[in-house]
């Protein structure tokens, strides 16, 4: 593919091959026709010329629209920690939200303060990332057996989900519930249970943002 210096000097070559071809004939043309073939390459070259333009101002366009959209995401992502003390992470293409969404000890049912925070996620993520996979991991404090945690996390994620799928639009294909339980490398507080408002730091849920729709890479999520 011709640059758009390539593209002039090949025409600039074709064009003093046909002024060379011409003049050698000079007996036999005239100048008038000399002249229209000078107008016609004038005007492929301007054609050219519109069409590289053209070209470079759509491509200018669609980056700028671009860079507008990452900023606007990393201010209403800034926005949002910064209101709910959400801690945002970046893992392997995906972002992963740490919500402020606990549980009462041995429960699975959503508390009603904790639904504001998940019609702010579910904003974010209908205007950024429109059929976008969004995950919730279900977690429990260590009490119990690991067995029954499993189960219980597993619970706590539904009722995530489908308070998500209610309030918040999305298709059931968009929403994947699942648990790890007590599981003690993503305890937030190694250790810590209940009964009563101990441990409840641990009995959470994360949300999980799989999605192709914006290079996140490209998103400062400053401390």
């Amino acid at each position: 593919m011709f640059t758009r210096q390539g593209r002039r000097t090949a025409m600039t070559v074709g064009a003093l091959a046909m002024v060379f071809g011409l003049a050698g004939c000079a007996a036999k043309v005239k100048q008038e026709d000399f002249n229209s073939e000078v107008a016609k390459l004038r005007q492929e070259m301007q054609s050219g010329d519109q069409a590289i333009a053209s070209r470079l101002d759509s491509t200018n366009q669609a980056l700028a629209q671009q860079d507008a959209r990452i900023s606007a995401l990393e201010q209403e992502l800034q926005a949002f920690r910064s209101e709910y003390t959400v801690s945002i992470e970046k893992v392997r293409g995906m972002l992963k939200f740490n919500v402020p969404v606990h549980f009462d000890f041995d429960s699975s049912e959503l508390r009603e303060a904790d639904r504001p925070v998940l019609d702010r996620f579910a904003s974010v993520v209908v205007e950024y990332y429109p059929g976008a996979l969004v995950t919730v991991e279900g977690f429990t404090d260590p009490s119990g057996s690991a067995a029954y945690n499993l189960d219980l996390g597993r619970r706590r994620a539904e009722a995530v989900k489908e308070y998500l799928a209610t309030a918040g639009g999305f298709g059931a294909d968009n929403l994947k519930a699942v648990s790890y339980g007590e599981v003690r490398n993503r305890q937030v507080v190694p250790g810590a249970r209940g009964p009563g408002e101990q441990g409840i730091e641990n009995r959470r849920v994360a949300l999980v943002i799989d999605h192709a729709a914006i290079a996140t890479d490209e998103i400062a999520l400053t401390p």
